[in-house]
C-alpha cells in the first residue's frame, strides 16, 4: 500500500496518456432514456463514514437511502452555459456579496471574485492553505484563472467557481436538487461496502490512473503525470460500478447538507443533514458551511488523501473556488 501511494506521488513512465482524453462524449447504449445523462441508483443500506480516517468522518453508522437518479458526471461548463443563456443567471462570483448580509467579511471579499489555487514557487509549510489560495478579483466560471482567462476548449470540463447557492439555482432550473451527503456517498461507493476508495481498498499502479489528483510535491510542483494540471474533462477516468465518473478527484462536489464535524452514530433513513441552528455553531464570518465530497485535482497522499467516499470537508455557502463543482439528483419521492 505504501509503495502504491509513493508511486501516486511521483508518477510513472507507464501512466495512461490522459492528456489525450477528450472526456465523456455521450451515454452508453444501455443508459435509460427517461432521464438522459443520469444513472438510476436503486437505493439500499450501507455503512456511512469511516472511523479509521479523519475525525470529521466519524462515526460509522448504518444509513438507508431511497432510490434516486444522479448525474453520470459533474456539471460541465457547456451545461452551465446553457443554464445562463436560458435564464440570464449571474453567479455570486460575478455579482459579489451583499455587505448587509455579510457585515463581518472584509470589503475585498465582498467584491466579485473567487478563490483560485495559486501554487507557490518554493516549498511551504502545509499548515497554512493561504500560502496557495488567493481570492482573485474577477475570477468566475467564465474566467477561471482571473480576468483574461477563458474556458474556450474546456466546454466538457467541470464548471468551477460556483457557490452552493449557484449550484442549487442550476439544479432547481432542471427541477432537481443537490444530492444529500448520504446519497452522494452511497452512489460513490458503487456497492463496495466500506471500501476505502470508489474502486476498492487498494491502489494498484499497474492499473493506471484512477482519478485526477496531484502528482509531485504539493503545493509547488505538480508533475501532471496523468496529463492534467488542474481540472480534467469529465469522464477521463474509469467509472465506478454504478457507471458514475469522477466520484474521486477532479473537483470537490457540493452536497445539500449543512456542515457539522462528524456524524451522528445512530441508524437513519434518508438523512438530510443538520438543522441550521446546529450548523450555525460552526459558522464563520461568511455564515454556515455546507458539505463537499470527493476530493479534487489538488488531493495527494502527501497532504489531502480525501479522494475517498467517506471524506468530507466544509465550504462556505457563498464562496466558490477553482476546485469545487457539483452534480445534481432527481428523487422519485
Amino acid at each position: 500500500m505504501l509503495a502504491a501511494m509513493a508511486w501516486l506521488m511521483v508518477g510513472s513512465p507507464d501512466a495512461w496518456a490522459m492528456g489525450l482524453c477528450e472526456g465523456y462524449s455521450g451515454m452508453p447504449a444501455a443508459s435509460p432514456a427517461l432521464h438522459p445523462g443520469m444513472v438510476r441508483i436503486e437505493g439500499g443500506a450501507f455503512i456511512m463514514g469511516e472511523d479509521e480516517a479523519r475525525p470529521e468522518e466519524r462515526s460509522e453508522h448504518p444509513v438507508t437511502v431511497s432510490p434516486f437518479w444522479i448525474d453520470r458526471h459533474e456539471v460541465t461548463n457547456a451545461q452551465f452555459a446553457r443554464f445562463v443563456a436560458a435564464t440570464g443567471y449571474q453567479t455570486l462570483a460575478e455579482t459579489g456579496l451583499d455587505p448587509a448580509r455579510y457585515p463581518e467579511l472584509p470589503k475585498e471579499l465582498l467584491e466579485p471574485g473567487s478563490m483560485v489555487f495559486s501554487p507557490p514557487k518554493n516549498p511551504v509549510a502545509l499548515a497554512d492553505p493561504l500560502r496557495w489560495w488567493k481570492y482573485l478579483k474577477g475570477a468566475n466560471w467564465r474566467e477561471p484563472l482571473g480576468p483574461g482567462s477563458s474556458i474556450e476548449g474546456k466546454e466538457n470540463h467541470p464548471v468551477v467557481h460556483i457557490s452552493w447557492i449557484d449550484a442549487r439555482a442550476y439544479a432547481r432550473w432542471l427541477g432537481r436538487d443537490l444530492p444529500t451527503e448520504a446519497e452522494w456517498e452511497f452512489a460513490a461507493r458503487g456497492g463496495l461496502e466500506q471500501a476505502r476508495y470508489v474502486w476498492g481498498d487498494t491502489y494498484d499502479p499497474l492499473e493506471g490512473w484512477k482519478a485526477n489528483i496531484w502528482q509531485g510535491s504539493f503545493p509547488q510542483a505538480n508533475s501532471s503525470a496523468d496529463g492534467h494540471t488542474r481540472t480534467a474533462p469529465v469522464g477521463c477516468y474509469p467509472p465506478n460500478a454504478y457507471g458514475l465518473y469522477d466520484m474521486a478527484g477532479n473537483v470537490w462536489e457540493y452536497a445539500r447538507d449543512l456542515w457539522l464535524p462528524g456524524h451522528r452514530p445512530e441508524a437513519i433513513t434518508d438523512p438530510t443533514g443538520p438543522k441550521l441552528r446546529a450548523a450555525l455553531r460552526f459558522a464563520g464570518p461568511a455564515g454556515p458551511s455546507v458539505v463537499v465530497k470527493g476530493g479534487s485535482f489538488l488531493c495527494t497522499p502527501q497532504y489531502c488523501l480525501r479522494y475517498r467516499p467517506s471524506a468530507r470537508q466544509p465550504q462556505e455557502v457563498g464562496l466558490g473556488a477553482s476546485h469545487i463543482g457539483f452534480r445534481t439528483v432527481l428523487r422519485d419521492r
